[in-house]
């Protein structure tokens, strides 16, 4: 990319792309929000209790894991069959495991604060693009994952969730690789798809144009971070749940009590 080239050229050439991911990033909070909303009609009903969607202790949760999230953001590493371009983290870990123990909104918050520390620390050499579609991508992740988690706690459900939520991270990191991140980062280098679509070839011949290229190298990548992120929250979220739960059930006591 040309030196010269300013944020506001990098923003301003893929004015469509950064507007449609801003789009998505509204849909997913919109989303989360409804389901949220839902959720607590149903345990008012159940239980007559309900935890706030903001209380102290998800706003605690928050805080801490999207810190802890954006350290694991620095700790990347590329994998064997995609180009080096994209980088391996276990930064959805804590929103995972978050949004199991506090619902889907903080899970979702914790992606939004993560990106957004990022972007503050280390800023941006992608005119924003990249680091919204990371958003997007977690939140393909995380939102059915907890969503489905939200309205049955078990652990068969918690294995149906993930394995939902790494399904859907590959199916959308293939669509947003396809339709906005390749075409941007094409315009922003002046390169064209095509020089992507070559790094991919040259790792794995299979691949000759954007279908391949995300068949055979996005897909795959996303799948592998789903599989991993919730093999790890599986193994330590039973030791941590009771901590993380804990100002809630103390709360759901003194109101069964009133």
């Amino acid at each position: 990319m040309n030196e010269k080239t300013t944020l506001f050229d990098m923003i301003s050439n893929n004015g469509g792309h950064f507007v449609a991911l801003l789009l998505l990033v509204i849909a997913a909070i919109a989303i989360t929000y409804v389901t949220e909303n839902i959720a607590r009609k149903k345990d008012i009903e159940l239980t007559g209790h309900s935890e706030g969607m903001f209380s102290i202790r998800k706003i605690a949760i928050i805080g801490v894991f999207s810190a802890i999230s954006f350290v694991l953001m620095l700790i990347e590493f590329p994998l064997p069959f995609a180009p080096s371009f994209y980088k391996f983290d276990f930064s959805d870990i804590p929103a995972l495991i978050g949004g199991f123990a506090a619902g889907p909104m903080v899970g979702v918050m914790i992606e939004f604060i993560k990106v957004l520390l990022n972007i503050l620390i280390q800023g941006t050499t992608s005119g924003f693009v990249g680091e919204i579609a990371n958003f997007v991508v977690g939140a393909a992740f995380i939102l059915p994952s907890t969503i489905i988690y939200r309205f049955k706690k078990t652990r068969k459900v918690a294995l149906i969730s993930c394995l939902a939520g790494t399904l859907c991270i590959a199916i959308v990191g293939s669509l947003l690789n396809a339709f906005f991140l390749l075409p941007a980062y094409a315009i922003m280098f002046g390169s064209g798809i095509d020089a992507f679509v070559g790094m991919g070839a040259a790792i794995n011949p299979a691949i000759s144009n954007v279908t391949t290229f995300c068949l055979f190298a996005v897909a795959p990548f996303n799948l592998v971070k789903g599989i991993a992120d919730s093999a790890i929250t599986f193994l330590v979220y039973k030791q941590l749940s009771p901590i993380l739960k804990a100002d809630q059930m103390i709360s759901s006591r003194k109101t069964v009590k009133a």
